[in-house]
């Protein structure tokens, strides 16, 4: 087929009219497969074809080597990127003291918006155009994306600065804040101590003021955690509130971004520019009405009803101070005239490990079969292949990820997507049961973690430890990935020995402003009640 060229401008519309530009990229040809080629395919996968079907076969791929050399040599729409990008760098040690930085550098626009003024930090699973990605994971070092994530695009325009990008865990999956392939991101609050994860850089860039706010990702607890374990505010909206398109996730079924920040107020106003459809994700509400999510201060919190819900309590690996702090927290909110009350919901003891296969099966898949973990194609080119070829360097892989790659594997070769379609079908089953405690409550209430900051393992430690502090903390993070509803932390208190603890309220889809009424009813008790707090 004769390569052709096209030069074409489309628009696309995202609060607006943007325009996008179209890239001349060349990739790859794939041509029809020879006969030998068709062959070893089919024999690969125990299809046993004759000469004569063979030969069938072979001509109705005329149309598919036809649509492949079509799609190989059109034109790539990216949209558009401002041309004020400065040059990443890596940071120096010496403002780089807790590793949250993987690159420094300065983006704005000429937009005087809500976050004018105002220093955003990205984690690195987000794309920013020209900046390097590699998602905490060595075998991606050195893709540079060239489109902005929405979320990125949305800042921009609100006039912040992008002020570089964190450190996360190997590909974001970690609670803990040990496995990113840069070196374990530190907890500023207590030396040899887990950030959390996998947002790790980001609380951390957060809590020291590095930058004002910063953007998240969660898929099990990814943004509440850190938040907590470094004493800042972290919302996980509700799923589709908040496009990802541009950001690498794990499964499209719990893949959340949102924003973390010092205070209640600063979340509020990040998230009112986040929200909304970008009529590029397929995961967003098909009708959402623009929210200001600030106007909840001036709200009030009065009447609200909330479930201090049992079952998240009294975790086999829960620290009595962190359940303390989180009671006492629950009790300041009865002093901001909430009501509150102890609520079951049984199903929530157990609803994080009917969620495992979903994660197990879901990132086998991606990794094993395809290659390529979900949103990596709405990222550029380049990726892709280096997602195919992550196999070569399966040592350089963490435990934890490499333990689910296995077992997820283990199990597709003997019941495949069974498991994985069942904890669809108990997904619903624990939606159902929240929505059935918030009919009767506006907000559900736990400790974020069972427990505050940990160790961060040493580094003789086995692979059955360094997998287990990945994973220890999501009993109660998880399940609102898992049924979608939004989930927020907030700083309660410390430990005697300094490390703070974080409570997490969790509301109805898409009623974020009931969860920021209670939010600021509570900090501002808090504050009233010690004076000296910040």
């Amino acid at each position: 087929m004769t390569p052709f060229t096209v030069n074409v401008e489309l628009r696309l519309i995202v609060r607006g009219t943007l325009i996008v530009r179209a890239s001349e990229i060349r990739p790859m040809s794939i041509d029809k497969p020879t006969r030998e080629q068709l062959r070893a395919a089919a024999d690969g996968l125990g299809v046993d074809l004759s000469d004569d079907e063979l030969t069938g076969y072979l001509e109705r791929m005329e149309g598919f080597a036809r649509a492949y050399a079509l799609v190989g040599e059109a034109p790539d729409p990216v949209p558009a990127v401002g041309q004020r990008r400065a040059p990443a760098r890596r940071p120096r040690p010496a403002e780089n003291r807790y590793n949250a930085w993987y690159v420094k550098t300065s983006i704005r626009e000429e937009y005087r918006g809500r976050l004018a003024g105002k220093t955003l930090a990205v984690k690195d699973s987000i794309s920013v155009a020209g900046v390097p990605m590699m998602n905490g994971a060595s075998f991606l070092e050195g893709h540079v994306p060239d489109v902005d994530a929405t979320v990125v695009t949305r800042a921009l325009h609100a006039g912040a600065e992008i002020v570089g990008k964190t450190n996360c865990e190997y590909l974001s999956l970690s609670g803990g804040s040990h496995t990113c392939a840069n070196g374990p991101v530190i907890n500023p609050h207590k030396e040899g101590y887990s950030a959390g994860g996998s947002s790790s850089g980001s609380a951390v860039a957060v809590a020291v003021g590095d930058a004002g706010m910063a953007l998240g990702c969660d898929q099990a607890g990814s943004i509440r955690v850190p938040a907590a374990w470094c004493g800042i505010v972290g919302m996980k909206p509700t799923h589709g509130l908040v496009p990802y398109t541009g950001i690498l996730g794990v499964d499209p079924m719990v893949d959340h971004c949102g924003p973390m920040t010092r205070d209640v107020d600063n979340n509020a106003l990040l998230l009112e520019v986040l929200a909304g459809r970008d009529g590029l994700d397929p995961r967003q509400p098909s009708t959402w009405q623009p929210v200001k999510y600030t106007a909840a201060r001036r709200a009030g919190a009065k009447g609200l009803r909330v479930a201090v819900v049992k079952e998240g309590f009294g975790r086999h690996n829960a620290e009595a101070e962190v359940e303390g702090h989180v009671r006492s927290a629950a009790d300041t909110l009865v002093r901001a005239g909430l009501a509150v009350e102890e609520a079951s919901v049984p199903v929530h003891k157990q609803a994080w490990l009917l969620a495992q296969p979903i994660y197990v099966e879901g990132l086998a898949h991606s990794m094993g079969q395809s290659g390529v973990m979900p949103d990596a194609e709405g990222l550029g080119p380049g990726l892709a292949e280096k997602f195919a070829n992550w196999s070569d360097r399966w040592r350089e892989l963490p435990e934890n990820v490499l333990a689910l790659i296995l077992f997820g594997a283990f199990v597709r070769a003997r019941a495949p997507g069974h498991h994985y379609v069942k904890a669809q079908h108990l997904r619903r089953t624990i939606r159902r049961a929240y929505d059935e405690t918030l009919s009767g409550y506006d907000l559900l209430l736990m400790p974020t973690t069972p427990m505050a900051a940990t160790p961060l393992p040493d580094a003789d430690a086995g692979p059955a430890e360094r997998a287990r502090r990945a994973g220890e903390m999501l009993a109660n993070t998880g399940p609102f990935n898992l049924t979608g509803h939004p989930a927020m932390t907030i700083p309660c208190g410390t430990t005697a020995d300094g490390r703070p603890v974080g409570m997490m309220l969790a509301g109805r889809h898409f009623d974020e402003f009931t969860l920021y009424r209670a939010a600021y009813a509570f900090e501002r008790t808090s504050r009233q009640l010690s004076p000296a707090c910040p």
